[in-house]
């Protein structure tokens, strides 16, 4: 997807405001690694819905900026928590601030970056423009998505000793750990625009649609992908012993042989190549490729039809364009 104007400026906005954030240079070990964090890279996905959002809600964006900013220091404390828990040396192409530093300094620069998320909303507590009840709004979505994002991470992490997830569990599992921050992003970007309680609700379902969508997607990049684009080989997660919408469905369809193998292949540490062809193979049989992809696409179109209900407008344009560039991507 080629990067347009509006994404440009929104992109620009946001990266000033974070080099601009003032951290304390001391202690040291606490603010190097969370500066560190912040100038990791990335995409800024999260922080542009928000602006996006309270631009499709008729509001100015840069009243979403505090708010953007907040889910993005949010976003990349869990990414600090993440790297240690999944024992993740890199992260972007750089490594981790566990690796870089250690363990505790990793967990202690994290904890002062989820406080200095919070921070960026006493904007909205202290602009007249903003009511009691948005800002209140505002503090009770962003601790939600918090909240949300370690129940989904806890349940992921539950799901790697259970042979017996249900898709249901799997999608409860993604709503937060995926999804979660995006629903967020968009329903503060609505608020920031004071935006109608119904405004609010369609951007938030929109978000958990996107989300979810772009997950199973990912489940199914994994099985069919071109392997020069995706950057894994087909099956890597299966590879990984990683439980997927497809290996849950599979599961639920599979006969007593084809359960067996595919239990005891996410199981093995080190599978064959023979044993997860094998796997894909069955999930391929079980038609269940063609029922995961009318799955995300029908939560595409369901976001789609949500962005439908907003007025014209140059952010409700880019949104579209980014939800047709998500629901057709290849890797």
């Amino acid at each position: 997807m080629n990067t347009t104007d509006l994404q440009k400026q929104l992109y620009i906005q946001i990266e000033t405001a974070l080099k601009e954030l003032d951290l304390p240079s001391k202690p040291e070990t606490l603010y190097q690694p969370y500066r560190y964090a912040l100038d990791g890279g990335g995409k800024r996905i999260r922080p542009i819905l928000t602006m996006l959002s309270c631009g499709i809600c008729e509001g100015d964006p840069k009243n979403a900026l505090p708010s953007a900013l907040a889910i993005e220091i949010l976003h990349n404390f869990t990414l600090v928590h993440d790297d240690i828990m999944d024992s993740a040396d890199t992260r972007r192409g750089k490594p981790s601030v566990f690796k870089k530093w250690d363990e505790n300094i990793a967990i202690l620069s994290g904890d002062v970056m989820f406080a200095g998320a919070m921070q960026q909303l006493s904007f909205y507590g202290e602009d007249e423009s903003f009511s009691k009840n948005e800002f209140a709004a505002l503090y009770d979505i962003f601790l939600k998505a918090t909240v949300t994002v370690c129940e989904g991470q806890a349940l992921d992490m539950e799901f790697v000793d259970r042979q017996d997830v249900q898709l249901s569990e799997y999608i409860e599992m993604i709503s937060g750990k995926t999804a979660a921050l995006l629903s967020g992003s968009l329903e503060m970007g609505a608020i920031a625009a004071h935006a109608s309680d119904i405004q609010r609700k369609e951007m938030h379902d929109l978000g958990m649609e996107l989300g979810i969508a772009f997950q199973i997607q990912d489940d199914l990049l994994d099985a069919i992908a071109d392997p020069e684009k995706f950057g894994k080989r087909p099956g890597g997660d299966i590879f990984e012993g990683k439980k997927t919408y497809l290996t849950i469905l599979a599961l639920e369809r599979a006969n007593e042989e084809q359960k067996t193998h595919i239990q005891k292949t996410l199981l093995d540490e080190s599978p064959t190549e023979e044993s997860v062809e094998k796997v894909l193979d069955i999930i391929d049989s079980l038609n269940v490729i063609e029922d995961v992809a009318a799955e995300l696409n029908k939560r595409y179109e369901k976001a789609k039809e949500l962005l439908a209900h907003f007025p014209d407008s140059e952010y409700k344009q880019e949104l579209e364009n980014l939800l047709i560039f998500l629901q057709n991507r290849d890797h």
